[in-house]
């Protein structure tokens, strides 16, 4: 599979992942993001950012949605981000839908928290 990004051709696998973490930019992150219905907001970036962060700087972590929702408490200073605020932002799944559209592999955790 591929996707069409400014005359592009970026490879994805079957599951819409980037097959290289180089592909990735802010207006692919826009088209895999409308292609999967998502319009991308402040706070999507600010996820998306962290878990590139994460993964590009330590030691290719993909966080789970525990520590997302962690993660964002402390970036937004709101304690009251739940999992319902990160599934509004990536209803499939903050970690995958998020990391997917953040172009970071296919994670193969099972779970969100």
């Amino acid at each position: 599979m591929s996707l069409e990004v400014d005359g592009n051709t970026i490879a994805t696998n079957a599951n819409g992942y980037l097959e290289e973490l180089s592909d990735w930019s802010e207006k692919v992150a826009e088209a895999i993001a409308a292609k999967e219905g998502i319009t991308l907001t402040q706070r999507h970036w600010d996820l998306i950012r962290y878990l590139r962060d994460e993964y590009v700087n330590n030691g290719e972590n993909q966080p789970n949605t525990r520590t997302i929702v962690k993660a964002m408490q402390q970036l937004w200073s709101d304690k009251s981000v739940d999992a319902k605020t990160v599934y509004d932002l990536f209803p499939l799944d903050p970690s995958k839908q998020g990391g997917r559209i953040a172009g970071l592999p296919e994670s193969r955790r099972k779970g969100g928290y």
